[in-house]
């Protein structure tokens, strides 16, 4: 189905995104809208197709699967994005990237700043950029502030894993890709990565790959 044109009014638009039902279609890396930035949202869906609008998130992105997926991506210019992270990892894998379960949530208008200094890399990729990973070298630790689909206030630290899943979803907002922020020569075919650099910390493919780690 052809997407809805740019010049539909905004609820006309994704009433038409959402007609079909299930998942929507994951917009690809080379999409303008991708790259255009958002628009802050301020109300400009009722109630009622703001929570379709939101449970259609959910949806695709569970289906994908993924922890996180930004309006964008499903070519909505909005500045909208859900994430959730049940952590299925094991022991080691937790404790050496942080990744502890998050439920699923909603962040409306989020933006980010750092917490400290600290840095961490970790391969990351992205439902928009399909079949590839890359190390990127994110803040260990940030404040969200922004709001939730109700419009109450959201001022919150995330560390670790989560603070990278947020990072993540508010750069598509803005308009960036992980690969805008990646170690390119750790660029990696997803079959490559989980056959070559599973471990928990990319030290090995740093050292193989040739580029530095924070």
């Amino acid at each position: 189905m052809a997407s809805p044109s740019p010049r539909t009014p905004l609820a006309e638009r994704i009433e038409q995104l959402l007609a079909p039902g299930g998942p929507l279609p994951v917009v690809a890396a080379g999409d303008p809208v991708l790259r255009a930035g958002t628009e802050r949202y301020d109300g400009q869906l009722e109630p009622a197709l703001l929570a379709r609008f939101v449970e259609a998130l959910r949806v695709t992105m569970h289906a994908a699967p993924g922890v996180g997926l930004a309006a964008p991506q499903v070519g909505v210019a909005l500045r909208i994005a859900v994430i959730e992270d049940p952590a299925p990892v094991p022991e080691e894998v937790r404790a050496a990237r942080g990744r502890v379960p998050q439920p699923f949530r909603v962040l409306v208008n989020p933006s980010y700043e750092p917490v400290g200094s600290a840095r961490a890399a970790f391969f990351e990729g992205c439902l928009s950029v399909p079949g590839w990973q890359a190390v990127v070298a994110r803040h260990a630790e940030v404040r969200l502030t922004g709001e939730d689909e109700h419009g109450r206030p959201l001022d919150e630290v995330f560390t670790g894993w989560p603070a990278r899943i947020v990072q993540h979803e508010t750069d598509h907002l803005d308009g960036m890709l992980y690969l805008d922020r990646a170690e390119l020569r750790s660029l990696s075919a997803n079959q490559a990565v989980a056959e070559r650099w599973a471990q928990p910390t990319p030290e090995q493919a740093a050292h193989a790959l040739g580029f530095e780690l924070p």
